[in-house]
């Protein structure tokens, strides 16, 4: 991205989705956000690689939904496109799956939907995912899924960068309410049971960006379940031998010691 800002965007402001994808080594990012995020890293030089490790979380995320049937997807805080997006880990596993993104970004949906190669499947939604009340009725996310079969919500790197205020446990449950038997929640969230003083400064730096951060402790992040069944494991967080497949893949070389991917939490819930 050159340092020269659509129309409406501050470039002096830094913005959590192009953070992350500076994170991923992209290219749409300012200079106000590449400072922000090199202070970050400063503090804590592994958030590169588990930046890098839940993208691929993510792309798992979605094989293991479509080998359990599921072909309709509800992508909140999708943030700016990366490599294997979910539409395109979808549909090689379910070329008819459907995919809905929504960002609050204006330049995030923007660049995602200069990228979406079929409207019959994909829709890019410039919405607030912490109002379902009206996503759920949005006429573009209601012309591609169907509510009263089953749907797949992915909130991944989403909801560690909304406030208690925005009351989260409440816009979930809502989410939860309006899924259809056999449908899942997946959700991936920074944790604070570990490392917390550098957690804490990272909360500080963060007050300088659009959104804040917001890290929980294990037992808060679970609970954004409610009475769905989490499959096994439960609430993933480490690199132990009980962390398996979708969480982990026992195949991929990762750069980040036990301490540092238990600050990571994982978890994927069934509605029965």
């Amino acid at each position: 991205m050159t340092e020269q800002a659509p129309q409406g965007v501050d470039p002096h402001i830094p913005n959590a989705s192009r953070m992350y994808d500076y994170f991923l080594g992209g290219k749409d990012n300012f200079k106000a956000d590449r400072d922000l995020a090199e202070l970050v890293m400063s503090v804590l030089p592994e958030v590169r690689e588990g930046t890098r490790q839940n993208r691929k979380f993510i792309g798992r995320v979605v094989e293991y939904l479509c080998r359990q049937g599921i072909t309709q997807f509800l992508d909140l805080g999708s943030g700016l496109p990366a490599a294997e997006n979910v539409h395109e880990v979808a549909h090689r596993f379910a070329p008819d799956a459907r995919i809905v993104y929504v960002d609050n970004d204006p330049v995030v949906a923007a660049h995602g939907r200069a990228l979406l190669a079929d409207p019959k499947k994909v829709a890019m939604v410039l919405g607030d995912g912490r109002e379902p009340e009206k996503l759920l009725q949005h006429p573009e996310v209601l012309s591609l899924l169907d509510f009263d079969r089953p749907v797949a919500v992915l909130m991944m790197f989403f909801l560690h960068l909304v406030p208690d205020e925005d009351r989260p446990q409440e816009f979930v449950a809502a989410y939860r309410d309006a899924l259809a038997p056999g449908s899942y929640l997946a959700i991936s969230h920074v944790g604070n049971d570990v490392v917390p003083e550098q957690v804490a400064k990272i909360v500080e730096f963060y007050q300088k960006a659009n959104s804040p951060f917001c890290p929980r402790p294990g037992t808060e992040i679970a609970r954004f379940f409610g009475d769905f069944e989490l499959i096994p494991p439960g609430l993933a967080s480490g690199l132990g031998p009980e962390v398996g497949w979708p969480f982990n893949d026992p195949q991929e070389t990762i750069f980040l010691d036990d301490e540092m991917a238990r600050m990571g939490y994982a978890g994927i819930g069934r509605k029965l």
